[in-house]
């Protein structure tokens, strides 16, 4: 592991900064096991007052797990790998989201997958002028998870299951509006902050930080949302959005299109099953998919086609909804075949 992670006391605060600029700072099995310990350290230290998260480099606060290691690993038959992987991230997104100290993360730059994770679980979560946050598993033959689907069904109306399925893209306007993070601050403004939380350790500076964001295009778009992807399934939604000729329609129609028909239709029944709930629940009914995800799912052939070959010409098990039969469907939300996330 080494220096992919770097966590220390700075003044009044635990430091976590992400450290893998080059691979947008994905993270690894190692940089978990470094976030664990420190968390619960860092809960009963009564020198430390509060915690943030950030990274380093120019693009990315974290661009999701390191799901090109996962999928060498399942290559290769060690399915064991991933399930430690996912079972160990998913208790660190738990802690993060029950800490009992104010967890504040610096959401600048690219936040996918699990990077939401390690962010958007926290009490007080910062975008900015260049934050681009975005849940796109469906594309590699997942779902969104890391307590995404829990994030996600939270979200105003039905927008929770249009983000998931489809990937869309969110500025830190949209993150705002769509209950991902809480507070805008410029990008330019992020250094002078961090040293008033290390003086001081007192989340309450960041009001001297804060401006209104801009306007969010989603808040115009939340009643087209709503009527397609609050209708009963996947079947209704698609036919709703082939009778939608607008721009809107028709870029939805190929957001969709580039993922896995399996995890459009998972992603919608995991959404719809975390409202109401709490996040472990949540995370349990992630890993009862993800468990399986190299076996049962498309997972393995959509890292393939989106970053290893790099062709984006996924042979997906299923080619339509119309194909995945519904006892898969019910297989894929029973109790983890290496026993439920305990949490």
């Amino acid at each position: 592991m080494d220096d992919e992670i770097l966590i220390r006391q700075n003044g009044h605060i635990g430091h976590i900064t992400l450290n893998r600029p080059r691979a947008l700072n994905a993270l690894t099995q190692g940089m978990v096991d470094a976030m664990e310990p420190a968390l619960v350290a860092w809960a009963t230290d009564d020198t430390i007052k509060a915690v943030v998260i950030d990274a380093t480099g120019d693009k990315a606060f974290c661009a999701g797990g390191d799901v090109t290691q996962l999928y060498h690993e399942s290559l290769a038959g060690n399915i064991a790998f991933g399930h430690k992987f996912w079972r160990d991230e998913y208790r660190v997104n738990a802690m993060i989201a029950a800490f009992p100290k104010p967890y504040v993360a610096l959401m600048d730059g690219i936040v996918m997958g699990g990077g939401v994770g390690v962010s958007a679980h926290g009490s007080h979560r910062i975008v900015t002028d260049r934050t681009m946050f975005a849940m796109p598993e469906c594309a590699i033959g997942l779902i969104p998870d890391v307590g995404g689907t829990y994030l996600l069904a939270n979200a105003p109306g039905s927008l929770g299951e249009y983000l998931g399925i489809t990937g869309a893209r969110m500025n830190g306007a949209d993150c705002i509006y769509a209950g991902q993070a809480d507070f805008y601050v410029p990008h330019e403004q992020l250094p002078a902050l961090l040293d008033e939380l290390v003086k001081t350790g007192d989340v309450g500076v960041i009001a001297n930080f804060v401006q209104t964001p801009p306007n969010s295009t989603l808040a115009d778009q939340q009643s087209t949302i709503d009527a397609v992807f609050g209708l009963p399934d996947m079947a209704q939604i698609n036919a709703a959005l082939d009778g939608d000729d607008t721009e809107w329609g028709a870029k939805t129609r190929k957001q969709i299109s580039h993922g896995a028909p399996l995890s459009a239709v998972m992603s919608l029944e995991l959404i719809r099953a975390a409202r109401g709930g709490d996040i472990k629940m949540a995370l349990r009914n992630e890993y009862r998919f993800v468990s399986r995800c190299a076996e049962q799912s498309d997972f393995i052939e959509g890292v393939r086609a989106m970053l290893i070959d790099k062709d984006r010409n996924p042979n997906w098990r299923y080619k339509s909804i119309a194909d995945i039969p519904q006892s898969l469907i019910d297989e894929l939300m029973q109790p983890a075949p290496d026993g439920d996330l305990n949490l």
